[in-house]
């Protein structure tokens, strides 16, 4: 093509196209001064075009002629030139985009029918922003409203069901051909109307879309004082004021949620909007919607961001939001917010309910209370625990367990009014929450919660599964609200109520109901089915009841209990009390970022110190009279109660210098050592000495409980140790030297005696204990009877392993009836003694019996 200003002798009709062209050129330069990047888009694709047809020359050069383009200007004139201008272009690709649509359509493909239907409107958005929508837009768009229509009639009849991929397509494409024919409702309408008369007419009525939401942010224009405080007011786009009144509220709430979770939103602005909409908002229905957008867009300030969670000030600002949807929702018993109601999309007019009939919002109030609650967890996980800062804000546990009680009424509510359908699981949570929120809290701190809670409660609403009157006692509330779910729900919220409900009687001292509640739920078998939350609560009731077996005295119950989480060495990691690093870990960034998440906030801890107290002194009581037992009795046989407490105490030996104990397992070491030689005095007072026993309640009983405790064990130690040098005893004797009753001496003696681990009897006459001599051994039988165990077994073990090597043919070279095999004699007695002697063979085959000490200790 030739130069548009130097060319010369050109017809009128390329001069007319031309002049078309230039106008168009105008006109999206214009459009770039205005700021819209889809126009200058196109301009940069036309003048690429433009250029490729120039020959690809740029700058000064496309208006000059060159040699070439002179040559070629003859052969140019010849062929006629067709100019389009930018309308018509967009026009063209328009068209091309509705054909893709039409054989989607063909096939059914819904999801290249959602990809081409963005294309569309974005194409349609640069045409109607010059003149207006195309009527071959209006009649696709209402032909694919029809089709849908018709599809989604066809799905609910058919046994076939969508792929995965086409039902995506067709649920994206319900929404927006929902809110994308809104806009051009008057025009579907007469399409409908006469669909042939509508494509045929030339005149074209003018329709304005509704106005799309800004990308931009609002700007402040200054303007005369009293419009604002500041002497500012909001102006949008085209430099409207945007005026916030009654009637705009449903027009800004849609705008603002439409604009959640796209990037570049100011939140901030948002929730500064909301509170002025709030503040124009008339009928109680318009506060309830501004309401719940308002608290949903406060809870997104933490979503996608690198806050970690919520601060006090919004969060305090989301409570009181809260509070006030609450009262709202009191005084207008017509008007109720549940999760099943249908979105109202009419931005001019509320709806109006039919007689009879309740309003219903869209919205959850039991999950604003559950992110609530999130969220204040989440909070107190970062903050310091022994700053003042974490006082202040566990403070507010107060104001959202008010808000915990008043949801749990609201529900209830509900669920009086069956046409509602509200559904059992809202009312499980919420109830679940409520227990979480007091199982690990003394009996005292319940009850200031509950009555603060119910004083926040307005008179007229009481509960029907909690009346007022359940808060005086605390244990029947916690069994009325664990009974209701465990009829009400299942698995995992039925499991965590229960683990609530032992954790809560363990820690008022009812071990035996904890015990039996516990046995008889069978957790301990099901609970690796469960998820990490439910298992560390699992963990966390398995602590508490062998703490309150030990507040109990006892001993042997509570070391079994705590023996699983203590003997693990992974206490902290068990009870989400803290991420174990360890050096050579296989733990993934995303893995240790959820071990932290999981992590309780300080004021559920368990005191890990005091645990391994509780532990290792039931340990010692455990330990050292069984030390005592198999040290003077080399043929029983050694048992470990406690690997680690028996590796400590080794530890411990080995230390040539042994200085005055430091810490709490220092004294129970050095405690263990003068329990073991007898000086159960000095035991007492290295136990009792240990500054955790005043962490326990009635830390004067626990003492109590140990000392005697630790004067019935140095008795039974005592005896063991030394019963081989004694015939007799006096009871009196030893109820002096352990300062305990006879009467206690007497008891702990028949014990030993009925379960075999003391050779004597009690004379009851002469009060006296009568020790029966057997064979005594010297060190060197004692040697001599560990050494034929040890050779038995060694033979045992080879026999095995030939008969599993030469698989069942060890007697194949024996001979019929008499001696072979290799050696003769020896060949024979090997491979035929079973048969030979006709009898079982003797354990560990040829058995060392001793000689005459092995007869006198068998007789």
């Amino acid at each position: 093509m030739s130069s548009r200003f130097f060319a010369a002798g050109e017809s009128s009709s390329e001069s007319s196209s031309e002049e078309e062209e230039l106008y168009s050129e105008e006109e999206k330069e214009q459009k770039s001064e205005d700021g819209s990047q889809d126009d200058s888009d196109d301009s940069d694709e036309e003048e690429a075009s433009s250029d490729e047809e120039d020959g690809g020359k740029t700058g000064i050069s496309k208006f000059l002629k060159d040699q070439a383009s002179s040559e070629g200007e003859s052969s140019d004139d010849d062929t006629p030139k067709l100019v389009k201008s930018a309308k018509n272009k967009r026009l063209e690709e328009l068209d091309g985009v509705i054909k893709l649509i039409d054989n989607a359509v063909k096939i059914n493909d819904w999801s290249s029918i959602s990809t081409e239907f963005d294309k569309l409107n974005r194409q349609v958005v640069k045409i109607a922003a010059a003149d207006k929508a195309p009527k071959q837009y209006i009649k696709t768009v209402s032909d694919l409203e029809d089709f849908m229509n018709e599809t989604i009639a066809k799905q609910k009849v058919s046994t076939k069901k969508m792929n995965a991929t086409n039902a995506k397509g067709l649920n994206a494409m319900k929404q927006k051909i929902k809110r994308n024919n809104r806009e051009y409702t008057t025009e579907i309408e007469k399409y409908k109307e006469d669909k042939f008369d509508y494509m045929m007419s030339d005149e074209e009525e003018d329709m304005v879309p509704a106005e799309k939401p800004s990308s931009k942010r609002d700007i402040y224009v200054l303007e005369t004082p009293g419009e604002d405080d500041q002497g500012f007011s909001t102006v949008g786009r085209g430099g409207r004021t945007l005026q916030y009144t009654p009637e705009s509220i449903f027009a800004h709430l849609r705008t603002i949620t439409e604009s959640r979770g796209k990037k570049n939103t100011d939140r901030t602005e948002q929730i500064r909007i909301m509170e002025r909409l709030f503040a124009v908002a008339v009928t109680p229905y318009q506060r309830i919607r501004v309401l719940l957008t308002l608290i949903s867009t406060r809870f997104d300030l933490t979503t996608g961001s690198s806050v970690t969670f919520m601060s006090q000030e919004q969060w305090k600002s989301a409570d009181q939001e809260l509070g006030t949807l609450f009262e709202v929702l009191e005084d207008n018993r017509n008007i109720v917010v549940v999760e099943n109601a249908e979105a109202w999309d009419d931005d001019e007019k509320p709806p109006q309910p039919a007689p009879g009939e309740k309003l219903k919002v869209p919205g959850s109030l039991v999950s604003i209370v559950e992110r609530l609650d999130d969220e204040l967890t989440r909070s107190l996980q970062h903050i310091d625990p022994h700053t003042a800062e974490y006082i202040e804000r566990l403070s507010d546990e107060q104001a959202l367990y008010n808000k915990v009680v008043r949801a749990m009424l609201y529900v209830e509510e509900l669920q009086k009014d069956a046409k509602l359908e509200v559904p059992q699981e809202n009312a499980n949570r919420i109830v679940m929450r409520r227990v979480e929120h007091i199982y690990f809290k003394p009996s005292q701190v319940v009850n200031i919660l509950e009555e603060n809670a119910w004083t926040s409660v307005p008179l007229q609403f009481d509960s029907k599964i909690t009346p007022r009157g359940t808060a005086q006692d605390i244990a029947t509330l916690v069994q009325i609200l664990c009974t209701y779910l465990f009829e009400n729900s299942a698995d995992i919220i039925r499991g965590r109520a229960y683990l609530c409900q032992v954790y809560f009687c363990a820690l008022h001292d009812q071990y035996y109901r904890a015990r039996d509640m516990l046995l008889m739920s069978h957790l301990q078998e099901t609970i690796g089915n469960f998820d990490i939350s439910t298992q560390i609560l699992f963990n966390r009731t398995l602590v508490q009841v062998g703490l309150c077996a030990f507040r109990a005295g006892l001993v042997y119950e509570s070391q079994n209990t705590l023996l699983e989480i203590c003997g693990s060495g992974r206490q902290k990691e068990l009870l989400a009390q803290g991420v174990m690093i360890q050096r050579y870990s296989q733990v993934t960034p995303e893995q240790e970022r959820l071990e932290r998440q999981r992590q309780l906030p300080f004021h559920m801890h368990i005191n890990l110190e005091l645990l391994e107290c509780v532990f290792l002194t039931c340990s010692m009581l455990l330990e050292i009279p069984l030390l005592a037992q198999t040290g003077s009795s080399p043929d029983i046989k050694k048992r470990v109660i406690s690997k680690n407490y028996r590796r400590l105490l080794e530890f411990h030996e080995r230390q040539i210098f042994t200085g005055p104990p430091e810490n709490t397992r220092d004294h129970i070491m050095q405690a263990s050592r003068a329990l073991a030689a007898g000086e159960w005095k000095k035991a007492v007072e290295l136990i009792n000495s240990i500054k955790i026993w005043e962490l326990m309640a009635q830390s004067d009983k626990i003492k109590t409980m140990l000392s005697e405790q630790i004067q019935e064990e140095g008795l039974r130690t005592y005896l063991f140790t030394y019963a081989p040098f004694y015939d007799t005893l006096a009871v009196s004797t030893l109820a002096a030297m352990f300062e305990i009753s006879e009467r206690k001496v007497a008891a702990v003696v028949s014990k030993m005696i009925s379960h075999e681990e003391l050779a004597a009897a009690l004379d009851q006459v002469n009060s006296a204990i009568i020790f029966r001599k057997g064979v005594e051994l010297s060190r060197l039988q004692s040697l001599a009877l560990t050494l034929s165990d040890k050779a038995s077994g060694l033979i045992e073990a080879n026999e095995r392993t030939l008969e599993q090597r030469t698989q069942g043919t060890a007697n194949a070279f024996e001979r019929q009836g008499g001696r072979g095999g290799r050696g003769g004699g020896r060949g024979g007695a090997r491979g035929g003694m079973r048969s030979d002697r006709g009898g079982p063979r003797t354990r560990g085959g040829q058995q060392f019996g001793g000689g005459a000490l092995g007869g006198a200790i068998k007789a």
